[in-house]
């Protein structure tokens, strides 16, 4: 299997501002795409991924910006820690609950 390789945000931006400039040399996006992903090396499916999210960023398309996708990646483990806890409380209360109803008893 081959290890993914990791592009740093500037030849990412620079990447996404050149399928920019070069669309209309071009004669659609994705043939854009698939000349400047040869040249720096990445395939052009990462590469559509990235346009496709900056223009999310800039409001071009519909979807959720990087800071949107980010805060909702935070709200839902938080809401998966605090469920986590509330379920350990509701246990808890149950065990000394029967607890106290056995000290009654005896």
């Amino acid at each position: 299997m081959r290890k993914s390789v990791k592009f740093s945000p500037e030849v990412r931006e620079r990447a996404v501002r050149l399928v920019f400039e070069q669309r209309e040399q071009h004669g659609s996006q994705w043939a854009a795409v698939v000349s400047i992903a040869g040249k720096i090396g990445c395939t052009p499916q990462t590469l559509l991924n990235w346009v496709r999210q900056h223009e999310r960023n800039i409001g071009q398309r519909e979807g959720a910006t990087m800071a949107e996708a980010q805060r909702m990646k935070e709200l839902e483990r938080e809401v998966r820690e605090l469920r986590r806890a509330n379920e350990i409380l509701k246990l808890a209360s149950a065990f000394f609950a029967q607890a106290e109803l056995d000290r009654r008893c005896k």
